[in-house]
């Protein structure tokens, strides 16, 4: 199994970006994704999650109403839709497969390298 992040970038404070979450050998809709993020000098955190049901989604209270996570099963890929971006943001951005919905990285099996998400003021 191997996950492929991409969409981080540079981007203006109120901005917005997407990532993408993209699966090799695993169905992501089989099971959970999250997305987690590492600023410099910080903790792995959690940031969103999403479960076999579409509906079934968890946020961090500090994204919540800007980031959206969602999935495409066509095309075997799970977005993070960002808006309203903060430089608190700036972080690398990881997302990681496992078999239900959770905050803990633990829970995870299979993670993705990561992307950097650049905010500036």
């Amino acid at each position: 199994v191997q996950l492929q992040a991409s969409g981080g970038g540079l981007v203006q404070t109120g901005g917005s970006l997407r990532l993408s979450c993209a699966a090799s050998g695993r169905r992501l809709s089989s099971g959970a994704v999250g997305w987690f993020r590492q600023a410099p000098g910080k903790e792995r955190e959690f940031v969103a999650c999403i479960g076999q049901s579409a509906y079934n989604t968890g946020y961090t209270d500090s994204v919540k109403g800007r980031f959206t996570i969602f999935r495409d099963n066509a095309k075997n890929i799970v977005y993070l839709q960002m808006n309203s971006l903060k430089t608190d943001d700036t972080a690398v951005y990881y997302c990681a497969a496992g078999a239900s919905a959770s905050m803990a990285a633990r829970d995870y099996a299979y993670w993705g390298q990561g992307t950097l998400v650049t905010v500036s003021s």
